[in-house]
């Protein structure tokens, strides 16, 4: 042990490695049936955000929606490059498998 103290509340950084974006993807990847409330409460963000970003994500080829009755069943686009040319080489893939067992 070393003795150290875990960080006090205001020393918790409030920034994460992936954006709300990844989040909401990340979670219809693990959830093809996910509804978009439970999205904004995994993700910490309100429904109009999600529902902003699954539309962006959607128009962008990340993500198919498809009507099911009356809700809503998604599916991922793994094959898609990440958007930044920093990364455009690499796929969904090679982030979300990892993460998710049910990412396809």
């Amino acid at each position: 042990m070393t003795g150290r103290l875990p960080p006090a509340p205001a020393e918790v950084p409030t920034w994460t490695f992936l954006s709300n974006h990844a989040h909401v993807l990340l979670c219809i990847a693990q959830d093809s049936e996910v509804r978009l409330a439970e999205i904004a409460r995994r993700v910490g963000i309100g429904e109009r955000a999600v529902h902003s970003i699954v539309t962006d994500l959607v128009n962008a080829g990340y993500v198919e929606r498809n009507k099911q009755g009356r809700n809503n069943v998604y599916s991922v686009n793994l094959d898609r490059p990440l958007r930044h040319p920093l990364e455009s080489d690499h796929k969904i893939a090679e982030i979300f498998r990892p993460l998710t067992k049910r990412a396809r």
